[in-house]
């Protein structure tokens, strides 16, 4: 122990001077500063390391025994203080325990009360998935007269006391993919923001810039970034909530609400135009078959959007291969909801739920499948809060089973000529990074616990990688930009985390790209004809048909 707090003595001794250099350099810079406070929690620790030396050495000298020698430390000092009388050694101790008292005083002031706070904070974590907002109820708008959180003390008291449990390290921000790309929204000083109007009273409002909180792609890096399991993204859609309630919503999002409303599509399209894509295929509905085993839910995107429609057709394709019996709602199907709840217009969202919940329950639906993540991260971990409990597949992981079990074949890669881009909400939201890998034949299981480099460096020796894996990969990926509703919002250029990302995919130096998530798609489209028209962009299941055709 004498020697563990030498290295103690000089780790505090470098922290400080760290600290004082990357305040100088990077002040008014970066948000990770260091601020006075932390300076008064170092010097009190390296006072109480070194009066406790002083204390031992002190009682070495006056009170000298045959085994002091295994206290080098202690021992070392007390040779400098030869004979010392008992009132100097008791004065000593006073000094220390001063010291020590000081400690414990300010500790609730101090940064390092999170060694308590986070204990409790972590306990009382709440078990949802990570994906799963809470929902609003019209009791509770009764009761309050309020949608979302206006006030700090709106929000649970487990959300409370994350607040108090933020260091303050920064891991939130530097994983922020808006952050990164110079947006205003800063994790870190959102939870610091919200902690400060709690203290003051202030509305959260008045704390919050509504810039920095419409730029949150809600792709939960920071939320998985965090040592103490803040959950930045229920502050941030609540915040959301409570100014989409007040008006304070306008701009291309705005008109995403309201052709959900009118539409129930979030692109805008009509309901008769779900059907489109199927013509030429032989695509059974649910309102011809009636009863069926698996049913396919296509999505606004994969309806609608272009790219999105090759990846839709490509699964009915498989599914009808492999002898699934399945079926699509077609003109039945609407908006899961997810775009509005993302934005904050929770009751928009409740009314799509509930609606289709009903036409689950008319079909005596089960199982399902879909193309796009965000659908799936709503029908797994949402809509059992509206009775609708499902087993929901990503089209990845469904077709893997089949390409398990020998009824489809893997699609076959030349290895590094493709690189595989994670989507948020399969891989990090709801922990799926191995099914997409197994369509190309990759049986290895990833496990992405700690730095992303590391393991996208170890993965160069993996005999059976077949991809080729950008810097962050798997539940380390990194967000596209299209997620939290930021799809219908405008970007500026310079400003979108797709380029981003595209120069990462771009830097592995393979000429193919694969996706599995339509919103990703748009985005990286968009990003890779900027950077480079000769990279194909694909869907595993469009490689999976071209191996299966």
């Amino acid at each position: 122990f004498d020697l563990l707090g030498l290295l103690l003595v000089f780790g505090l001794t470098w922290a400080i001077v760290r600290r004082f250099k990357v305040r100088h350099e990077l002040k008014d810079k970066n948000p990770v500063t260091t601020e006075t406070k932390d300076f008064i929690a170092l010097i009190i620790l390296l006072g109480l390391s070194l009066t406790g030396y002083l204390v031992e050495a002190a009682r070495i000298a006056n009170n000298p025994q045959e085994w002091d020698w295994c206290s080098p430390v202690g021992y070392s000092f007390s040779r400098l203080l030869p004979g010392l009388p008992d009132g100097a050694y008791i004065g000593i101790w006073w000094f220390h325990f001063g010291w020590v008292f000081a400690f414990f005083a300010l500790l609730p002031q101090m940064r390092l009360r999170h060694i308590v706070t986070a204990t409790l904070s972590s306990a009382g974590s709440p078990e949802r998935p990570m994906g799963e907002l809470v929902p609003v109820s019209m009791e509770q708008v009764e009761s309050t007269g309020m949608i979302g959180a206006a006030n700090a003390t709106d929000f649970t008291r487990w959300h409370l006391l994350s607040l108090d449990a933020c260091m303050e390290c920064g891991r939130c921000t530097e994983v922020c993919p808006a952050y990164n790309v110079g947006k205003s929204l800063n994790p870190k000083k959102i939870v610091a923001d919200m902690k400060r109007a709690h203290d003051t009273g202030a509305e959260v409002a008045a704390t919050l810039t509504d810039e920095a909180l419409w730029a949150c792609t809600t792709c939960h890096a920071c939320v998985e970034a965090c040592p103490v399991l803040i959950r930045h993204t229920d502050f941030i859609v609540d915040a959301r909530r409570h100014l989409v309630a007040e008006g304070r919503f306008a701009g291309s999002g705005a008109v995403m609400l309201r052709q959900v409303g009118s539409t129930q599509n979030a692109w805008g399209a009509a309901a008769s135009s779900r059907e489109d894509w199927m013509k030429g295929l032989d695509v059974p509905l649910a309102r011809d078959k009636g009863q069926f085993d698996v049913l396919f839910w296509v999505g606004c995107a994969g309806a609608t959007d272009p790219g999105a429609i090759k990846t839709t057709k490509a699964v009915a394709k498989l599914l009808a291969k492999a002898g699934v019996d399945f079926a699509c709602l077609g003109q039945e199907e609407a908006c899961t909801g997810d775009p509005p709840r993302r934005v904050g217009d929770e009751f928009t969202f409740q009314a799509m739920a509930e609606s289709n919940v009903a036409m689950f329950r008319k079909y005596g639906v089960q199982r399902v499948v879909t193309a796009c993540p965000h659908c799936l991260n709503t029908l797994k971990n949402e809509y059992h809060q509206f009775g609708g409990s499902l087993e929901v597949y990503h089209h990845t992981q469904f077709l893997a089973k089949l390409v398990d079990e020998g009824q489809l074949k893997p699609a076959e890669l030349d290895p590094g000529s493709t690189v595989y881009h994670d989507p948020c909400y399969l891989a990090r939201v709801n922990g799926e990074s191995d099914a997409p890998r197994r369509l190309v034949g990759e049986s290895t299981s990833l496990n992405t616990d700690g730095p992303a480099l590391f393991h996208a460096l170890t993965r160069e020796h993996d005999q059976n990688k077949v991809l080729a894996e950008p810097v962050q990969f798997a539940n380390k990926t990194l967000c596209c930009g299209a997620g939290g509703g930021r799809m219908w919002m405008e970007e500026e250029p310079g400003h979108r985390p797709s380029e981003r990302r595209v120069q990462q995919l771009l830097e592995t130096g393979a000429t193919q790209v694969a996706v599995s998530c339509p919103f990703c798609r748009i985005m990286l489209d968009a990003g890779l004809k900027q950077a480079d028209e000769t990279i194909r962009l694909i869907d595993l299941a469009e490689l999976l048909q071209d191996a299966n055709s």
